[in-house]
């Protein structure tokens, strides 16, 4: 997927709106309690719900289960990796550290993850630094998706936002349709880059997958995060609780946590949403997010944290956000129209102003498409019955990224 755009849409509307949120968005925070816990009010969404009944598959580096905070949150899980030790050993740590920020229940004086009450399912794919998706690993990756699906995960977070490889997307491309086809919502991290440069990587970029920015307790992006059409959403990813000196050391705020970081956060936001409305599908969970993001002023789209920020809290405390059409994707309709054709033909084609419809990628756009950023995609905001389509006139292009 390439784009020919240039125009990069400024987000200090962003920053602003942020300064006059209802919490303070600045403070950084202890390792015990972020900066995000205030700002999303997680006190206010624990009263209400705590990620319970809802599992998320980590494709990681393992997660290791022996820290007290994840103690009783973690799945059997599987191993891919030709190390073969079992998916609940971390040689690396990065697996762990996105698993407590999901369900860490910040026992003995761990973490403290956004949805304590979700479970872990640990799907080893790599074991290290050098974890990339390679062509040689295309097939594990696809394994590991397919695991999940199996398995009944409801989200698959995967914080690493490169595909490195020529011609051989098709395994990811195969699991992740088999994801989307069985209902389940799936996240990517954006990526994380060196500042000026930026390019989109499968699995962010594909179809059917949600693209996660990362943004800053100021509520601007953070310097690098992979930026462009395949951002759907952003999260917190810098000062974010981490283990200092390794899994056994002390906490501390981890001040690049990255895309990766902010995967996991938005996982963990849609557990809560989840668990609190457990008869929507991935479509009405992810309607609600792209609806309550904290965005700016102007309502639009931007390639910098996609629709905005999210912010469960205000559908969970505040009961804001129209689910719409439990069949009707907010995003990716054309992709997953082609994915699942009906069974019988369609109706009549609807008006654009349709209130199910939502921004439409084209066949190898993520978040947004060409076409949106041409001014002809819309904003997936629902009011009661009622639709508000926003113009969106953002894309970008962009360069290589490392794992998150």
């Amino acid at each position: 997927m390439t784009s020919t755009s240039r125009a990069f849409v400024t987000i200090l509307g962003l920053t602003a709106i942020f300064a006059t949120a209802p919490a303070t968005a600045h403070a950084v925070g202890t390792p015990e309690n972020p900066w995000y816990f205030e700002s999303m009010r997680t006190e206010e969404i624990w009263e209400h719900a705590r990620g319970e009944g809802i599992t998320v598959a980590v494709l990681d580096t393992g997660v290791d289960s022996s820290l007290p905070e994840l103690q009783g949150q973690v799945l059997d899980g599987v191993d891919f990796t030709m190390d073969g030790s079992g998916a609940h050993v971390d040689t690396d740590g990065h697996g762990t550290h996105m698993a407590t920020l999901i369900a860490g229940t910040g026992k003995g004086g761990g973490i403290r993850g956004l949805a304590p009450g979700a479970k872990i399912l640990p799907i080893r794919i790599f074991t290290g630094e050098r974890g990339f998706f390679t062509a040689e690993s295309a097939e594990t990756w696809k394994e590991g998706i397919q695991y999940a699906v199996e398995s009944g995960a409801d989200i698959i977070s995967l914080s690493s936002g490169k595909l490195d490889v020529v011609g051989n997307r098709g395994p990811l491309k195969e699991a992740v349709d088999t994801a989307i086809r069985a209902g389940v919502l799936f996240f990517a991290s954006a990526g994380n880059e060196a500042e000026g440069q930026n390019e989109p990587h499968p699995p962010a970029s594909l179809d059917g997958v949600v693209g996660i920015g990362a943004v800053t307790p100021e509520g601007e992006r953070s310097s690098y995060s992979t930026y462009g059409p395949q951002v759907a959403l952003a999260a917190p990813g810098n000062d974010v609780p981490w283990h200092c000196e390794g899994l056994d050391g002390p906490l501390c705020l981890h001040e690049r946590g990255g895309t990766s970081s902010a995967t996991a956060l938005a996982s963990a936001s849609a557990a809560l949403i989840w668990s609190q409305h457990p008869d929507w599908t991935k479509n009405q969970v992810l309607r609600v997010m792209l609806n309550t993001a904290e965005r700016s002023d102007d309502q639009r789209r931007d390639d910098y944290t996609g629709y905005g920020i999210v912010r469960p809290d205000r559908v969970i405390v505040d009961g804001e956000g129209d689910p719409g059409d439990p069949d009707s994707p907010p995003i990716f309709r054309d992709y997953e129209a082609r994915l699942s054709p009906p069974a019988t033909p369609p109706p009549s084609p609807e008006p654009e102003s349709d209130p199910a419809a939502g921004p439409e990628p084209g066949a190898d756009a993520g978040a947004a498409s060409p076409a949106e950023s041409s001014g002809n995609g819309s904003l997936p905001w629902l009011v009661g019955g009622g639709v508000v389509l926003v113009l969106v006139a953002v894309t970008g292009w962009t360069v290589w990224r490392r794992r998150a």
